[in-house]
């Protein structure tokens, strides 16, 4: 589903701030695979998701989603393969509509717009089931402005607008790291259950290692702009944090230190 062939991205080049965020990095991802990624702080793990998305072209390589290369296509025609939630709530709703009107855009995604696509009756009971699935009481709001929602009711809806129309590939950007450790928790559950169910392709950046381990049937590790740790299925489910910190370690050469991520043990 997803192909990364080698791909490299420097900012800055030629000046003194130059950064090469992504080295000759390679990715594959099949059909279904629910792919955790972690690493320290600047390893690359959102400049990838970025690269992927087209919020950056990169320098070299190329991007292929679902068999379609996508490496030259800006991020407005990439978005019809994509679902993207990002870390701040705040992103990815309209907060002055309601949550049906956001929703009705999301279920428009990729479709031509005329003033003439009102909420039906049947497309409101589609909304109404799907909030309910959130377990948040937001089907009983469907005309609430967003904007009143808390953090967490935000970035649930932005999730379920994410993935309305089954994109090819879910790019979850450390999307609970925002919220306190109750509400993380919920809609990590929701995330889980939304992908199994619809049977999404996903990459999730997290900086709680716990979660890395524990969800998904794949686990990569970054550190400057490469893949230094791959692992899956049997070798995954007996990964413990400790594992991780002697193998970042290990593939490093040098001792692990980000205090987010050591916080998050």
């Amino acid at each position: 589903m997803l192909e990364v062939k080698n791909i490299s991205k420097t900012f800055n080049l030629g000046t003194v701030n130059e950064k090469q965020a992504l080295r000759d990095l390679s990715l594959t991802l099949q059909d279904g695979d629910f792919v955790t990624v972690i690493g320290g702080n600047g390893a690359g793990k959102s400049t990838l998701l970025n690269a992927i998305a087209g919020t950056w072209m990169v320098d070299e390589g190329r991007i292929l989603i679902d068999g379609q290369d996508v490496t030259k296509l800006p991020e407005y025609k990439r978005a019809k393969f994509l679902g993207r939630v990002f870390q701040d709530p705040m992103n990815g709703t309209a907060a002055t509509m309601g949550i049906e009107e956001n929703l009705a855009l999301a279920f428009r995604r990729g479709d031509r717009r005329t003033l003439k696509n009102g909420i039906n009756n049947n497309e409101r009971k589609m909304y109404r089931e799907l909030l309910a699935r959130l377990g948040l009481g937001l089907e009983n709001r469907m005309t609430s402005k967003v904007g009143l929602l808390s953090g967490g009711q935000r970035q649930a809806l932005t999730l379920l607008m994410a993935t309305l129309k089954k994109p090819k590939l879910l790019l979850l950007d450390e999307h609970t790291a925002a919220l306190d450790p109750k509400t993380a928790a919920k809609v990590l559950e929701t995330t889980e259950t939304i992908v199994n169910q619809d049977h999404l392709t996903t990459l999730m950046i997290t900086h709680n290692m716990k979660d890395a381990i524990h969800i998904g049937n794949r686990l990569i590790m970054m550190s400057d702009g490469q893949i230094i740790y791959d692992v899956s299925g049997e070798e995954k489910k007996k990964l413990t944090v400790e594992d991780l910190l002697h193998k970042f370690s290990e593939a490093s050469g040098g001792q692990f230190a980000n205090d987010r991520m050591m916080l998050a043990k």
